[in-house]
């Protein structure tokens, strides 16, 4: 089987780990590696071609529900079940309550007042001259959103940051423990608070009242995760996306002008910006019930696996020259959404706030360029982002 890869050893993997990716690729699809301490620890199979990744994510032998192989992690203790750690049929029923209630026509219907938010942003950030676009744009404007969508009343920004990235990138276990123990009470109160409340017309309530036509709805443990995963999923990417997105255009003069000169690229250009560099580097975990062959390499039973999202979308056999930043790319096929039953729910919203952002930013703010490094980048292999990006204009 041979000995495993540690990921630590390379000392800029959190910076750039798409040469680490390359090198891996080189010796083949499928590696057994030690993960980067201290967000993650342990080892992992880690895959890291497009065609077997996009093929991962759809083979029913990884299973997401660690209960098959006799454990659960911090949410499912916590919080409770919710889509990204079950299978069908479990997975499916979850899916369809939820698609009932969050569907195409109540996202797009969001798009004045994403527009509206968006503005407002803008109209208090751009006086200053300069920002972290991080703290003053890029996290509030999602979050509002997704605030909004769930009909969760105004919280503190600045602790649900906390919390937030203390999830999907935590420091350490015991920060991690806590603030899953902080988080599941405020939703179960949230939750509480929703029922003892008149019906009202936000995605929270419709999940609460939602009802299949034989009579299944969401338990209460249920409802607090799917809480917990829309609100966290539900902003956490976006973020990321335009962040990751304005830093790759102001690191790419031409492209950025391109963009200008014609915002009818700005499709494509968010395409190529969830390749280049997209929100989620690995899938959440994957694991093996028996000893199970993938591209030709046997991953023991009880593995845990991780599906490269982010090594998929820098293959040279599916992108040409994937290094390079090309708005005018067709980044179509890539994965950064993940693929199958498991692809991103909120998706289409994510799409939607990003093309909004991105030209409203660029719009208002014509000569938009760094104002210092933007190089401290969130911890472990689930999220792919920076936690500031200082900009002036």
């Amino acid at each position: 089987m041979g000995e495993a890869i540690d990921l630590g050893d390379y000392a800029d993997f959190t910076a750039d780990p798409y040469p680490v990716y390359e090198e891996l690729r080189a010796r083949g699809p499928v590696h057994r590696v030690l993960l980067p301490k201290p967000a993650d620890d342990g080892e992992a199979w880690l895959i890291v071609g497009h065609e077997e990744a996009r093929a991962a994510l759809i083979d029913p032998r990884l299973v997401k529900s660690p209960a098959k192989l006799g454990f659960s992690g911090l949410d499912e203790e916590l919080i409770g079940t919710h889509l990204l750690i079950t299978d069908p049929p479990h997975h499916t029923r979850l899916r369809s309550l939820v698609t009932r209630a969050f569907t195409a026509r109540r996202v797009e219907s969001l798009r004045p007042r994403i527009q509206r938010i968006t503005d407002d942003l803008l109209d208090a950030m751009l006086p200053h001259g300069r920002a972290d676009l991080v703290e003053s744009f890029a996290f509030p404007l999602p979050l509002t959103v997704i605030c909004e969508l769930l009909g969760v009343p105004d919280i503190d920004r600045a602790d649900f940051r906390r919390m937030s990235n203390e999830v999907v990138a935590p420091s350490d276990r015991d920060g991690e423990y806590a603030t899953f123990v902080e988080l599941a009470a405020y939703l179960r109160d949230l939750i509480e608070d929703k029922r003892a409340s008149a019906p009202a017309d936000d995605l929270l309530s419709a999940l609460i009242r939602t009802t299949a036509e034989d009579g299944d709805r969401l338990s209460p443990d249920e409802l607090c995760a799917m809480a917990f995963i829309l609100l966290i999923a539900g902003h956490e990417t976006t973020v990321n996306l335009i962040a990751s997105g304005v830093r790759a255009l102001l690191a790419h003069p031409d492209q950025l002008a391109a963009l200008r000169a014609d915002m009818t690229l700005l499709g494509g250009a968010v395409e190529e910006m969830l390749r280049y560099e997209g929100p989620v580097e690995n899938a959440t975990y994957r694991f093996t019930v028996e000893d199970t062959e993938v591209a030709g390499t046997v991953i023991p039973g009880g593995s845990a696996v991780l599906v490269g999202l982010a090594a998929a979308g820098h293959d040279p056999e599916r992108f040409p020259e994937p290094d390079r930043f090309d708005i005018r790319r067709d980044a179509r096929g890539h994965i950064a959404f993940g693929h199958g039953l498991h692809h991103c729910l909120g998706a289409p919203l994510a799409r939607l706030e990003g093309q909004i952002a991105l030209r409203s930013l660029l719009d208002r703010a014509p000569a938009l360029a760094l104002d210092g490094p933007a190089d401290d980048w969130l911890p472990g292999m689930l999220i792919r982002g920076v936690r500031s990006l200082p900009v002036r204009w």
